[in-house]
């Protein structure tokens, strides 16, 4: 089954399998894509924090919400480069820059997110940055500066994003994704659970994901960090098997792409993430922090993989391929 053929039907009918089912499946198609023993190992940093205009329900950057977040200028080329030196040293094999920027705009502050991306580079690392949304000249000088990924996430299926967001439309994030395909860049794109989403809303997230040409190299599933202060604050845990689940599913829709388990790992546990290990989640964020919010102790996930019989990776090919669609029919 190719992109085209795939429908939201298709992608129903996998995500409604019976959990034990859809894990062994899921397994079974992680282990014919990639090394199971290997987690391609990121880090983030906030080089541009806090003042966000928009108003993204979940986000505590957003200058509309009172979190605590103090909001901080563009850091400088050369404490990016200690920190991504620092990230290596510490396991990571790619580097992620992120900036609270509704749209990324031409002039020094994009210049030196340009310098950022060439230090990181030069440091031996994959390089990805999330500034918002992008023009096609913006995407290329980005890819001209030795950009690897562009992460842009469409957080829930259509219907349900305009209930999290107004300030822009889902068309809009496509349009930044096209301009990043287009420059050459490679796609890093998912979304967030928690949110009050439904199943449906669920599987037309992973519709739009799956049926994309290529499908993203990196597919980022992001569990929400209810701050305080924030609309969402007082939303429930998502339960472990919704998690998992997605997890899953996502593998079998995408058998090439790194699926990575993100944001909320802490609310997790070390039970929940196993199985997402299991069911085909092969990257992790490194580091005690994610933007603003708080992450498991690199010293722990060391620990934690080694239990596992997991270990972190080198950047290798396979993230080249591209994803032919399902691997499997439901």
């Amino acid at each position: 089954m190719d992109n085209d053929s795939l429908t939201r039907d298709h992608v129903a009918a996998f995500y409604g399998r019976g959990l034990l089912d859809l894990v062994y499946e899921a397994a079974s198609v992680h282990r014919r894509h990639h090394d199971p023993a290997a987690v391609q190992c990121a880090s983030l940093l906030s080089v541009k924090t806090g003042g966000c205009p928009e108003d993204c329900a979940y986000c505590p950057q957003s200058a509309r919400y009172d979190t605590g977040v103090e909001s901080a200028g563009l850091m400088s080329v050369s404490a990016v480069a200690t920190a991504a030196a620092r990230a290596r040293a510490g396991g990571a094999d790619r580097f992620c820059i992120g900036a609270a920027w509704r749209q990324a705009t031409d002039g020094p502050a994009f210049d030196r997110v340009l310098e950022m991306i060439t230090r990181i580079k030069a440091l031996g690392l994959e390089s990805c940055a999330t500034l918002g949304m992008l023009d096609r000249g913006q995407a290329e000088r980005l890819r001209e500066a030795g950009l690897d990924y562009y992460n842009h996430n469409l957080d829930s299926g259509r219907e349900f994003y305009a209930s999290i967001v107004t300030t822009r439309s889902y068309d809009d994030r496509l349009e930044t994704l096209r301009h990043v395909r287009e420059a050459g860049v490679k796609v890093c794109c998912g979304g967030i659970l928690g949110m009050g989403e439904s199943h449906d809303d669920r599987i037309d997230l992973l519709f739009e994901l799956a049926r994309q040409h290529p499908q993203p190299e990196s597919v980022p599933i992001n569990t929400l960090v209810a701050v305080e202060g924030t609309p969402l604050e007082h939303r429930d845990p998502v339960s472990w098997d919704d998690v998992v689940r997605m997890i899953a599913t996502a593998r079998i829709l995408m058998p090439v792409s790194k699926v990575r388990l993100s944001a909320g790992r802490m609310q997790m546990g070390e039970v929940t993430q196993a199985l997402c290990f299991l069911a085909g989640a092969n990257s992790i964020f490194l580091g005690d922090r994610l933007l603003t919010t708080p992450n498991p102790e690199p010293d722990a996930d060391s620990a934690f993989l080694e239990r596992l019989g997991l270990r972190g990776e080198a950047a290798d090919a396979a993230c080249e391929q591209v994803a032919a669609g399902p691997a499997v029919r439901p």
